[in-house]
């Protein structure tokens, strides 16, 4: 084997272990759902404000004078705590409202939030809420896995050298594919008959990771970093390894606005058209019901 191409599976070991100590115990949250899901949640969108703003250069000195930071890590507690008590119009609004702070830290606020929050949506939703919140981390996880493995089995030309120079069209596209398998297999086993939709859907969604994955990419090569951090090792920051599922999990979410009694991935062109001249945002109970 060619020393460039040991490079390529150098980290491939560190990966492993920490999705070996990471998968369980977030699966097991996921699975019980209630307050250890929510508090996972409240912890992990806290943690990626912390990382995002610590990327843009945020300092966390405790002192008398630095109360925007304490601020800052506030902000997402109150959106998800807002939520759990029923107000998701006004966590929502708890997001948008974070321009105070700039910019910069209102689009880490914002995207934490309503990461946060539509997996928040997800998990509590009647009937399907497991089954939605394991269907969009398996696309994403896919999705990142079979691009990272196409990438590096296949090589070819990158996909947006001045972006991200280690990715390539090889691995998208087996990204795209593996996502869209993963949906289809994860739709069969929870309702045989959505399992076409599944994979559009999962496919879809997996392009909606790749995107979020490119963009925190983009985000980074201008601040110029390799990774948001160094919690997770051989996956870098919180943001390195949620990335694409901060750009999945709202699309899921806005679709599961479309359907009731049945699975988002069921979404077919009829029940879009209907949702969106019903206006989703007029249908948010009061409560997670």
């Amino acid at each position: 084997m060619s020393q460039s191409r040991q490079k390529n599976w150098h980290d491939l070991r560190l990966r492993l272990i920490s999705a070996a100590i990471i998968v369980p115990v977030a699966l097991l949250c996921i699975i019980v759902g209630g307050p250890i899901f929510d508090i996972m949640i409240l912890l992990v969108t806290i943690g990626m404000v912390h990382e995002g703003a610590t990327m843009l250069g945020q300092r966390w000195q405790v002192t008398r004078t630095n109360w925007r930071a304490a601020l800052l890590l506030a902000w997402p507690a109150v959106a998800i705590v807002s939520a759990l008590r029923g107000e998701w119009r006004a966590a929502l609004g708890v997001a948008f409202v974070g321009f105070i702070f700039g910019p910069a830290l209102w689009a880490v606020l914002a995207v934490a939030i309503i990461g946060g929050l539509s997996l928040l949506w997800l998990r509590h939703v009647p009937q399907f809420g497991l089954a939605s919140v394991l269907f969009v981390i398996c696309v994403v996880i896919a999705s990142d896995s079979f691009a990272y493995l196409s990438g590096r089995i296949f090589g070819g030309p990158k996909l947006a050298p001045s972006i991200s120079p280690g990715k390539t069209r090889s691995g998208a596209l087996g990204g795209l594919l593996g996502a869209g398998l993963t949906g289809a297999v994860v739709a069969y086993a929870v309702s045989p008959p959505t399992a076409l939709g599944g994979f559009v859907w999962g496919a879809l969604l997996g392009i909606s990771a790749q995107c979020g994955d490119l963009t925190e990419s983009a985000v980074k090569r201008r601040l110029g970093l390799k990774d948001s951090g160094r919690l997770i090792p051989g996956h870098g920051g919180l943001l390195d390894r949620f990335d694409g599922l901060l750009a999945a999990a709202p699309l899921a979410a806005i679709l599961s606005l479309a359907v009731i009694g049945r699975p988002f991935w069921s979404d077919g062109p009829a029940d879009l058209v209907h949702a969106l001249v019903s206006v989703p945002v007029a249908i948010l109970p009061a409560n997670f019901g």
